[in-house]
């Protein structure tokens, strides 16, 4: 049978399952909940590095919900777990019999740390420490304004409400589900939180799978992670006088020419390439000489060689520009890999098969999120929306309308457990 119609099967008859039923039907009523919990989240401030306090909010409501070990690891991400039961069904929660989703025979093996499927959403935003992050509501409209509350508020309030529909419909995947609230995915954070858990965490050689909860809208999943590369590039010298130490380098000037030499590289159309400069700082008066100045540069391109080609010209400029008494140097400040999910992956058949089922548009985006680290590492993950429509993202003026949003949540419910169980049909031999 071919993929794409075996999928559609799978997913057929799985949302005809009482058990998910019920989830949806908790999708239904808790609207009020999803809006009261984004109200509660935006204004705990997550600026950058500066997560702690979000994390505790949503640990404490991981506790609530009765997720299986929530806790804290070492990067500071929040994690906790939906368990299997020993018959790997989805359960009707206390109803006669079972239901089982079709082609899938549990296995009699336990062995002790079978693969389990992420879904996670960032808790960090772009705004800095003292923000104000009050929620502003008109009455003429169900928008929500504050700085964050799409991005990703919305996406924090829909791995919630996916972990309370789970748990309310009593169901129980036959691998492990992890939930996290990760760390460190804007600007300088450079994906620490993903990275942790991917590289260094006890759960990296058994996630087999990856969803990630990204801000609004019901139909855009990225399915191509956007690669970048960051650097500060700073220009130091002796400093002094404006007229009695002129002819002094100054360092504003010469970082200047090389920003412009920068600016000069060609660049390629295809695969597409930018760079930006988006900072530049340093400088005392007009009237003195600057011991230093430095910039901010983002490269950016959907292909790994090229953003390895154009860092190497970057280098080899500041490299040139660089003499004694000034000198420039640069340092590497953050790096998002350039990668992209297969288009006959089975995650991208079971999230179309999902679509078709809820007459949604299945549109693939190119974006850098969280699910870079793991698509870089050939396992298959996409970001998707929460639902809802959102604008004004990484402004003061962002806003979020959860109009329609429950269809959003059956898309990811219905997507998280099926590829939950074709994992577990795919290895046997490891689940419990």
């Amino acid at each position: 049978m071919p993929a794409t119609v075996a999928a559609q099967h799978r997913i057929t008859r799985l949302a005809s399952l009482t058990a998910v039923h019920r989830a949806f039907h908790w999708l239904h009523l808790h609207q009020p909940q999803l809006r009261q919990w984004q109200l509660d989240l935006v204004r705990i401030p997550a600026p950058p590095f500066g997560e702690s306090a979000r994390a505790a909010w949503v640990l404490d409501r991981f506790h609530h919900l009765g997720l299986t070990n929530p806790h804290l690891d070492e990067a500071g991400n929040v994690l906790a777990e939906l368990p299997p039961e020993q018959d790997h069904v989805i359960s009707t929660g206390g109803e006669a019999g079972v239901e089982r989703p079709p082609h899938f025979a549990p296995s009699a093996t336990h062995p002790p740390a079978p693969p389990v499927i992420l879904i996670s959403a960032h808790l960090d935003t772009v705004f800095p420490a003292g923000t104000n992050c009050e929620p502003i509501q008109p009455p003429d409209t169900p928008r929500i304004y504050a700085p964050g509350i799409c991005d990703n508020v919305a996406g924090l309030s829909g791995l919630l409400a996916i972990a309370a529909a789970l748990r309310h419909a009593n169901i129980t995947p036959p691998i492990p589900i992890l939930f996290a609230a990760n760390v460190g995915e804007e600007g300088e954070g450079d994906l620490r939180g993903m990275r942790h858990l991917f590289e260094r965490s006890p759960y990296a050689p058994r996630i087999a799978a990856s969803i990630v909860l990204e801000g609004s809208g019901s139909s855009a999943v990225v399915t191509r992670a956007l690669g970048s590369l960051r650097f500060r590039i700073t220009a130091t010298g002796p400093g002094g006088h404006s007229w009695s130490d002129a002819g002094v380098p100054n360092p504003i000037l010469i970082l200047s020419r090389a920003l412009l030499a920068i600016d000069n590289l060609p660049l390629s159309d295809n695969p597409l390439t930018t760079i930006n400069v988006g900072s530049i700082s340093g400088g005392t008066s007009i009237n003195s000489i600057p011991e230093a100045a430095s910039a901010l540069i983002d490269l950016r391109s959907t292909d790994p060689a090229q953003l390895t080609t154009t860092a190497t010209a970057i280098r080899e400029i500041v490299e040139r520009a660089s003499s004694e008494p000034a000198t420039l140097r640069i340092e590497t400040i953050g790096s998002r890999p350039a990668a992209a999910l297969p288009d006959d992956s089975a995650i991208l058949h079971t999230l179309r098969a999902v679509d078709r089922h809820l007459n949604l548009r299945t549109e693939p985006r190119l974006g850098s999120t969280d699910a870079n680290i793991p698509l870089a590492r050939n396992i298959p993950a996409i970001a998707i929306g929460t639902g809802g429509a959102g604008g004004g993202i990484h402004t003061l003026q962002e806003w979020y309308d959860p109009t329609g949003r429950e269809t959003a949540l059956r898309r990811i419910l219905l997507t998280l457990l099926d590829t939950v169980q074709t994992t577990a049909e795919t290895n046997p031999a490891n689940c419990a």
